[in-house]
């Protein structure tokens, strides 16, 4: 039977049993107290069992996993207390990633995936902004339009908004406000690299769950820059959740999970979270189980986490509290309060006491019963606690095969380039509308002037009035008056014709 070894007390090995893995789990304890080698820790023990994991490297501090540790300082005299042997230093398979692709692999995700909840929770947007947002996600829908980054977002946005009068009788009213509010968070998500993480090639998570030369592949998500965007942040890792739990089919319990994962600074999933998103949550952690998936939230304060999720995390490792105050009291408390209790251990003090790398731990039994909380010291991890270098650590996930599958951004059609050819048409159809327009104006002003020559006299009509002696009319034009002059000369010539006559008549009655 399958088990991950993770601490010891006294001379008794403490593990996580195969099949309640998926049972989900908790690393708590104050800052300085030994969470992130706990977490380190179990990471490898799954590995080593050929699971595949996926943690949150929140402080940088992890990407020496991939190497074998050092015998030396505390991990060397814990080794030698322990009689572990030369052979329990080793290095694990290691794929790096980051959303901004500066120090691992790209993750990108379509906002199309991420869904208009999530984003909604990433722009900090109230109900009747979320309410818009639905309303833009449902026309891209009913249009076959697909968004995939903050370009296809935003101009559906102003499509929206342009044609609100269009859309507010079938989809509901569109607040020119709530549009501009809209717009104003997508320009501070692109401020933070939001332009980066949502696009394609999207990231395929079957690609988080491999394994290699019979160890699980561990995948580290470095989460320094990230963390300075807490809800791009709670955003991606609560995706992340849902989209496996609509991946994976159902497989109940498993001798070993499929996959595990932890998420570091665990609080930030639901700060401020509104009540449906945590219970999406709740429902999804309490759901992902029967797809062979433990989930592990690692987090300074239980008190950090809501009560309903802390109810479906069966494997806990409790690290030191400090009671400094009535909340940390409080806190205390409840930590003490959750565990089996141990008639040979006051719970409750014995927080406030732990020691670094020392912890309070209870693992769900092969019936899944917790078992009686445990005073035990963590079992000291495997690989190098020392940081890779930059140019080691870019040198290995440059060279990782699946590097250049997401390596460069491909802008694919989307709703950026549809509402493009739209107005496209649009403009087209405009300009025709606008030629025909003065086609026919043009046409008509040719026939009211043809209209107008043909009422018009000819030339023959005005030179027979010219020779005639007829009155000239308004536009009687050139025939008129190349008539008018040559029926003058003509009447001249005549009329002295007819005075010699008449004088040579006259004369010859004088003779």
């Amino acid at each position: 039977m399958t088990a991950f070894p993770i601490a010891r007390a006294g001379g008794a090995t403490l593990e996580v049993q195969g099949k309640m893995a998926n049972r989900h789990g908790l690393i708590a304890g104050a800052t300085g107290t030994g969470k992130t080698v706990t977490l380190r820790r179990m990471a490898e023990a799954f590995s080593n069992e050929g699971v595949p994991v996926f943690l949150v490297d929140v402080k940088g501090d992890l990407s020496g996993i991939c190497n074998a540790g050092a015998d030396s300082g505390k991990v060397g005299e814990r080794i030698a207390e322990f009689e572990l042997g030369g052979g329990w230093l080793q290095g694990f398979p290691v794929r790096f990633w980051d959303v901004f692709g500066e120090t691992g692999i790209p993750v990108r995700v379509t906002v199309s995936e991420m869904g208009p909840m999530l984003l909604a929770r990433l722009m900090n947007l109230n109900d009747t902004q979320e309410g818009l947002l639905n309303l833009v996600f449902k026309v891209a829908d009913d249009r076959g339009w697909h968004i995939l980054d903050l370009k296809d977002l935003r101009g559906m946005l102003k499509h929206v908004s342009d044609n609100a009068a269009e859309y507010r009788t079938q989809y509901g009213n569109v607040s020119a406000a709530s549009v501009g509010a809209i717009q104003r968070q997508l320009l501070t998500l692109e401020n933070e690299g939001a332009n980066r993480f949502f696009g394609e090639p999207a990231l395929n998570l079957q690609d988080w769950m491999q394994t290699e030369g019979g160890k699980g592949v561990i995948n580290v998500l470095n989460s320094e820059k990230l963390m300075r965007s807490p809800r791009m942040y709670s955003a991606f890792l609560l995706w992340m959740l849902a989209e496996l739990f609509e991946m994976l089919p159902e497989v109940g319990d498993l001798e070993k999970p499929k996959f595990v994962m932890f998420f570091d600074e665990a609080h930030l999933m639901f700060d401020n979270a509104a009540t449906a998103l945590v219970e999406q949550v709740e429902q999804v952690v309490r759901l992902i189980r029967s797809k062979g998936v433990g989930v592990y939230f690692v987090t300074q304060n239980p008190l950090d986490l809501p009560d309903t999720i802390l109810g479906q995390l069966g494997n806990r490792v409790q690290h030191a509290l400090r009671a400094f105050t009535p909340r940390d009291q409080k806190a205390v408390r409840a930590a003490a309060e959750t565990f089996r209790s141990n008639p040979d251990i006051n719970v409750a003090e014995a927080i406030a006491e732990l020691g670094v790398g020392e912890a309070l731990v209870s693992f769900l039994d092969e019936k899944g019963m917790p078992t009686p909380v445990e005073r035990a010291l963590v079992l000291p991890p495997q690989s190098d606690l020392t940081p890779l270098a930059e140019e080691a650590r870019n040198a290995k996930f440059q060279s990782d095969d699946l590097y250049p599958t997401y390596k460069d951004i491909i802008d694919n059609y989307s709703a950026f380039e549809a509402l493009a050819e739209a107005e496209s048409r649009q403009a087209a159809a405009k300009e025709t509308e606008a030629a025909a327009k003065e086609q026919a104006k043009a046409d008509a002003a040719g026939a009211k002037q043809a209209e107008k020559e043909a009422g018009k006299p000819g030339l023959l009509d005005g030179f027979i009035g010219g020779l005639t002696g007829g009155r000239k009319k308004s536009g009687q034009g050139l025939g008129y008056n190349v008539a008018d002059s040559i029926g003058s000369q003509i009447n001249r010539q005549v009329t002295n014709a007819i005075s010699r006559s008449i004088m040579g008549v006259i004369k010859n009655m004088l003779k």
